[in-house]
C-alpha cells in the first residue's frame, strides 16, 4: 500500500515520507503520524570532502541499515534490542552523499570515523588436537545459538562453547545405543588416536618390501666367513675330544672296576667248584696253565679277597681283577706257597681294573696276609715295605729278597704294585713271612675269623 501525492500538500513532508520507505513494514499510511521522528534531511558534502567521510560523530544517515538484522523467520520475535539480532559481518555502511545538509561540512577538518570490528571466524576443530572439554549444561539446552547459520556464528564476537561433535560410528559397535551423554575422556582419546592412524601416512621405509629388504640384509650379515666356520669346526673338535676324554676317564676309573669285580667273582666261584670236585693233595706249579686260578689271597685289614692266577699277563690276568703269580713264562719264576722255602711273589693293579692292591701301602708290620689253596691256609705276617723302586729291580722278588731285611732263605711273600697312583712309573713292594700253615679241614685261621 502506498500514499498518494495528494495526501501530502507539503512537498517537504512528502520527501520525508518517501525517504522512510526503505522498509515496507514501516511505510506510513496517509493521514497517520509515524511512530518514529523524521530523519534529518541529507546534506550534500562540501567540495573536496569524500562521501565516505560525510557524517559527523554520532550521526547516522537515514538510509543506513539497522545495527542488528534478525535472521530469516525471526522478525516477529522482537525489535532491534532483541537478543535474536546479531551484528552483520559486512563492512561499515556508507552514507549517501546527497542532500543539502552535507554542504555545511568544513572541508579542512576530516570527520573521524570509528571502523567496525573485523569479524572473527571460529577456527575449525583439529582432529589431532587435544580433546575439547565438554560444554556446560547451559549450552546443551535449546536456544537461539542452535538455530543460527554458519554466517551468523562466524560474525558473532562471543560465539559461546562449540557444539559437541557427534560420536564416531567407526569406534562404536553396531548395537551400541546413541546417547546424548558426555563421552568418556578415555574414549575420546582412543577416537583421536584412531583418526591419527587413519589420516597419517606411513613413513617411508616401512611396509612389506622394507621388511623384506631388512630381512635380506640381516641374512647377509649372518652369513659366516670361512674363518668363522673353521674356528667353529676346531671348537667342536675340541669339545668332542674333551667329551671322549671324560668318557675314557670314567671308563678307566669306574667301569673297569665294575667289570673286574664281576670277573673276579666268577673266578672265585669257579675255584670253589673245582676244589670240591678234585681230590686232595698238593699239585706241582707246572701243572697250572697261564691265566688259570689256583688260590685266593686275603688281606683282612683292607677287606680284600682276590683270586690268584698263574702268570702276570695284563690282558688275561691283571686286567680281569686277579692277582698274578710270577711264573716261568714271565721270566721271573718264584716259589709256590706249599714249597719248603722260597719267595711267593704276586703282582696286582693299584688303580683301575678292580685295583686289589690300591691300599697295601697302609699295611703295618704284624698285619696278617692269608693265602688259601684247595687243601691249606697259609698265614703270613707283614714285615717291611719299600715305598718306591724301579720296575727293573727284580731283586725284590728273589728267593731272599733284597732290601726286605731277610738274610737267609725262608718262606716269604712279596706283593708288588705300581706307584704313584694312576701311574706305572715305579713299584711299591710289601714283604711278609709265613707264620702258620693250617689245613682247610681244621677250619679258618684266626686271622680270617676275628
Amino acid at each position: 500500500m502506498t500514499a498518494s501525492r495528494d495526501s501530502y500538500p507539503d512537498p517537504e513532508a512528502l520527501s520525508a515520507a518517501v525517504g522512510r520507505l526503505d522498509d515496507p513494514l514501516t511505510d506510513p499510511l496517509p493521514g497517520r503520524e509515524s511512530h518514529r521522528p523524521p530523519p534529518p534531511a541529507p546534506q550534500r558534502p562540501a567540495p573536496g570532502v569524500q562521501a565516505s567521510q560525510g557524517q559527523t560523530a554520532g550521526e547516522q544517515p537515514a538510509h543506513a541499515a539497522p545495527d542488528r538484522v534478525a535472521p530469516p523467520g525471526d522478525e516477529p520475535r522482537g525489535g532491534q534490542g532483541s537478543p535474536w539480532f546479531r551484528p552483520r559481518g559486512s563492512s561499515v555502511p556508507q552514507p549517501r552523499a546527497s542532500g543539502p545538509a552535507m554542504r555545511n561540512v568544513t572541508a579542512t577538518r576530516p570527520i573521524p570515523v570509528t571502523p567496525a570490528p573485523e569479524p572473527t571466524a571460529t577456527p575449525a576443530p583439529d582432529p589431532a588436537a587435544e580433546p575439547v572439554p565438554p560444554p556446560g549444561p547451559a549450552s546443551r539446552g535449546p536456544g537461539p545459538d542452535r538455530e543460527r547459520g554458519p554466517e551468523s556464528a562466524a560474525a558473532d564476537p562471543n560465539p559461546g562453547p562449540a557444539p559437541r561433535p557427534a560420536p564416531d560410528s567407526r569406534l562404536l559397535p553396531d548395537d551400541a545405543p546413541v546417547s546424548d551423554a558426555e563421552p568418556d575422556p578415555e574414549t575420546v582419546a582412543l577416537r583421536q588416536v584412531e583418526r591419527r592412524r587413519e589420516t597419517t601416512p606411513s613413513p617411508p621405509g616401512e611396509g612389506r618390501a622394507a621388511r623384506r629388504r631388512a630381512a635380506a640384509q640381516a641374512a647377509r650379515a649372518r652369513k659366516e666367513s670361512a674363518a668363522v666356520i673353521a674356528s667353529r669346526g676346531v671348537g667342536e673338535l675340541f669339545i668332542t675330544f674333551g667329551i671322549v676324554l671324560l668318557l675314557f676317564v670314567a671308563y678307566q676309573l669306574w667301569w673297569t672296576n665294575v667289570q673286574a669285580a664281576l670277573a673276579a667273582g666268577r673266578e672265585a666261584n669257579a675255584l670253589e667248584e673245582k676244589w670240591e670236585s678234585q681230590e686232595s693233595g698238593a699239585r706241582e706249579p707246572g701243572s697250572f696253565d697261564p691265566g688259570e686260578g689256583f688260590a685266593k689271597l686275603y688281606i683282612p685289614k683292607l677287606d680284600v679277597v682276590v683270586p690268584v692266577a698263574e702268570g702276570i699277563d695284563k690282558d688275561t690276568v691283571l686286567d680281569r681283577g686277579l692277582a698274578g703269580h710270577y711264573d716261568e713264562a714271565s721270566g721271573l719264576k718264584t716259589a709256590m706257597p706249599w714249597d719248603e722255602e722260597g719267595n711267593f711273589a704276586v703282582a696286582g693293579h693299584r688303580n683301575t681294573h678292580g685295583e686289589p692292591f690300591r691300599y697295601i701301602n697302609q699295611l703295618e708290620p704284624g698285619d696278617p696276609i692269608v693265602v688259601e689253596t684247595r687243601d691249606t691256609y697259609y698265614v703270613y705276617e707283614m714285615t717291611s715295605l719299600l715305598p718306591s723302586t724301579s720296575p727293573s729291580n727284580v731283586d725284590v722278588i728273589a728267593p731272599v729278597p733284597q732290601q726286605s731285611g731277610f738274610t737267609e732263605p725262608g718262606r716269604y711273600l712279596t706283593l708288588t704294585t705300581c706307584t704313584p697312583e694312576f701311574t706305572s712309573t715305579y713299584r711299591l713292594i710289601v714283604w711278609g713271612k709265613m707264620v702258620e700253615e693250617r689245613p682247610r679241614g681244621e677250619g679258618k685261621p684266626d686271622a680270617l675269623v676275628g
